[in-house]
């Protein structure tokens, strides 16, 4: 199989069109926490066992984030009806990348996703949080 782009241009294009945050504007944000900001870890279940997540984070798989998000979707979940503002994360960086892509193509505003991810997260002192 050939393909025409890879993953990392992919991940350049949608960088290119979209807000990204490092760990310490992620931490000041954290601190005004409410309701109408909503930090999203997209990360698979097995990352979240072994790493934890950001606390107060809202755990979605990344293949279900527009399901959850679609208020017509049967999979909405309401955790969504009073959100402003999105902040994704995955473990670098990449997959929250096109997942804000993808929002913004759904026509969903006011993304953004954390350089680095949970792993920038980590070295720069971020608490993770274990279930």
């Amino acid at each position: 199989m050939q393909i025409q782009k890879g993953y990392k241009q992919l991940v350049e294009e949608a960088e290119k069109n979209l807000e990204a945050i490092d760990s310490a504007e992620l931490n000041a944000k954290l601190q005004g926490l409410d309701e109408t900001l909503l930090l999203i870890d997209l990360r698979d279940v097995r990352e979240l066992k072994r790493e934890g997540k950001i606390p107060g984070a809202l755990h979605i798989p990344r293949g279900m984030l527009e399901f959850w998000i679609d208020p017509d979707s049967p999979y909405y979940r309401a955790e969504f009806d009073k959100a402003e503002e999105l902040i994704l994360y995955c473990n670098k960086g990449w997959r929250s990348a096109l997942a804000a892509q993808s929002l913004q193509a759904m026509g969903v505003e006011n993304i953004t996703h954390l350089q680095g991810g949970m792993e920038q997260w980590l070295k720069d002192g971020g608490e993770a949080q274990l279930n």
